[in-house]
């Protein structure tokens, strides 16, 4: 089975979509059960060549998110008219979010040539500050989300909060579908008490003292307005901020704040065993990758009640409701209970690693997928 692959970025970016995307199509790969051609902008190195997935960076610019803050890569008119020839040679074009150009152009085409589209819909409504970005979201999910979910022979969500807000105004060709992504519980598991001491002592953290964790892009969506005032709030915390983006934490000047810029997955593996809490007020998205790593090493997780409400039902996470005028105090006073009473997240540790064990799994994931993409093919 050809398949077309669509995605914004490849995995070098560091954002969760494209390695789930990546991760996904190697596994298939490997599977025997497709053959794909991965194409995403030239913005970032393609991966290292692998049997069964060939890459076609596509020439981009990526002026939007330099200078906005919104990974919106633009795609050259040549770029985009390979993509439509790949479109309309596949089996099945598979699609990674809705709303960007290139995505776009691949639905157009593969719909002109009568080729199925899977759509995976990662995010969803993003509240930004801004009242112009925020109408023209919510205009462009409308109309882009009624046309190419609501044309794709089938839809997958990786998170309940995603398919409801969708689901309020598309209408699907066929039900979608709930598939979480999957985890690697063999790379990503807890450390013992040893190594847990030993990467704290790297990281200049005691055992006595709090490690709060931030991973993830530094944009306005994954809450940094608020993490911004957080550390001057719960400065008796030592903060990691994992990432990369156009918000700078080091331009908050604390003292208690330490970055790790665009950190692969060798570098996140520690930062997730050795801290105490990931920290993520994020909104507009589903189940971020990190949270599945982080909790798949033990480390309890604050995010945000929409986030928390796309989990498994009773999954052991700590939610609170990032907006609203009283926000800073509300998460303050979490964080701070927490400083006080460490043994909360200590009782919390072997309770979130059991649940990502048993809730995501990467072999699960590609299964589902496998027979999804099937099913799409049969339709051609």
């Amino acid at each position: 089975m050809r398949i077309a692959l669509v995605t914004h970025y490849y995995p070098a970016h560091r954002g969760g979509v494209e390695r789930v995307a990546g991760e996904l199509a190697s596994r298939l790969a490997r599977r025997g059960d497709a053959e794909v051609s991965w194409h995403a902008s030239d913005c970032d190195a393609p991966p290292a060549p692998q049997p069964g997935v060939d890459c076609a960076p596509a020439r981009s610019c990526n002026w939007i998110e330099r200078r906005l803050g919104f990974p919106y890569p633009l795609w050259t008119p040549a770029a985009l008219a390979r993509l439509a020839r790949a479109a309309r040679a596949a089996d099945v074009v598979h699609l990674h979010d809705c709303l960007y150009l290139a995505n776009v152009v691949a639905f157009l085409a593969a719909r002109l040539a009568r080729r199925p589209v899977l759509v995976t819909q990662h995010v969803g409504f993003i509240p930004y500050r801004n009242p112009v970005l925020r109408a023209l979201l919510s205009a462009a999910n409308h109309v882009l989300g009624r046309v190419v979910l609501g044309g794709a022979d089938r839809v997958v969500f990786e998170s309940e909060t995603v398919r409801r807000y969708f689901a309020g105004f598309v209408r699907f060709r066929a039900e979608p579908q709930l598939v979480p992504n999957g985890v690697d519980t063999g790379a990503f598991s807890p450390a013992d008490a040893a190594e847990r001491h030993r990467l704290r002592a790297r990281f200049g953290v005691g055992d006595d003292a709090m490690l709060f964790l931030f991973a993830g892009r530094f944009a306005e969506k994954k809450g940094m307005p608020l993490l911004s005032e957080l550390t001057g709030r719960v400065p008796g915390a030592r903060w990691i901020f994992a990432g990369l983006g156009p918000i700078d934490p080091e331009s908050w000047r604390r003292p208690n704040v330490t970055v790790v810029r665009a950190p692969d997955i060798a570098a996140l593996l520690p930062l997730y065993r050795a801290a105490d809490l990931l920290v993520l007020p994020s909104v507009g998205e589903g189940v971020p990758l990190v949270l599945q790593e982080a909790m798949a090493c033990g480390t309890p997780a604050l995010v945000g009640a929409a986030t928390a409400a796309g989990c498994p039902p009773n999954a052991p996470i700590l939610a609170e409701e990032p907006g609203g005028e009283d926000a800073l105090e509300r998460w303050a006073v979490r964080l701070g209970a927490f400083l006080r009473a460490p043994e909360q997240l200590r009782d919390l540790r072997p309770l979130v690693a059991a649940f990502a064990r048993e809730h995501w799994s990467w072999e699960r994931c590609t299964q589902r997928y496998a027979e999804i993409l099937r099913d799409c093919a049969g339709r051609a």
